[in-house]
């Protein structure tokens, strides 16, 4: 990954944030946009660029000519019984999870087309969408949408850019505190999965690391 440009959506916390610390141990030159830089602040190197997904669109002038890889971070997590979800609540997942990776896969597609060696992209999904979970039905909904956004885009622009999903179980993120609020919590999550513990962000950065390398080609 030495010199590789990669931009990272959503890279100041949680997952994204790990996929950042791990480039940079790899001396690739990230670029982050996001709506808060105060974590970054410790990491050599990495270039902030303000951004809001759900109002804001992507300050190109900020990104270098070309890029060779590009991972989409955000996601929310909206567990609630079907009956009490509006369109409001769909429509915000859809927003944040689906037309916020389109919009950034846009833009970004002619940068990522320079790219002499090929590029990667990595989006997020979650085991919802293959696994019927109760009170998921808005974000896998959603992340459904990003599985199909995936396998048509992988079709669209091999080979010159790769195109994969990731789809993690609970992970221990900012995002997922409420659901390990207490012991009680985190125990029960641990024991429903076969390996008797909660995922971790450096479980799944390893591996969207893997995918944006050229090693994962």
């Amino acid at each position: 990954m030495q010199d590789k440009n990669v931009l990272v959506i959503g890279g100041s916390s949680g997952i994204g944030l790990e996929i950042v610390k791990t480039l940079t141990v790899q001396n690739c030159n990230p670029y982050v946009a996001s709506r808060s830089a105060d974590a970054l602040a410790a990491l050599p190197g990495v270039r902030h660029i303000a951004l809001d997904v759900a109002q804001d669109s992507l300050a190109l002038d900020d990104l270098p000519p070309e890029l060779h890889g590009l991972a989409y971070c955000p996601g929310t997590i909206r567990l609630r019984p079907f009956q009490r979800l509006g369109s409001d609540e769909f429509l915000e997942d859809f927003q944040i999870n689906l037309l916020g990776a389109v919009n950034v896969i846009q833009k970004c597609l002619p940068r990522l087309r320079k790219s002499k060696t090929g590029a990667s992209i990595v989006l997020f999904s979650t085991v919802a969408v293959q696994t019927g979970m109760p009170f998921h039905a808005s974000i896998a909904s959603a992340k459904g949408a990003v599985e199909g956004l995936t396998r048509a885009l992988a079709a669209e622009f091999a080979p010159r850019i790769r195109v994969n999903a990731i789809a993690p179980s609970l992970t221990e993120t900012p995002l997922a505190e409420s659901l390990l609020s207490t012991e009680d919590k985190r125990s029960a999550s641990a024991e429903r999965h076969p390996l008797k513990r909660i995922g971790l962000p450096r479980d799944i950065a390893q591996l969207a690391v893997h995918l944006l390398s050229d090693s994962g080609s």
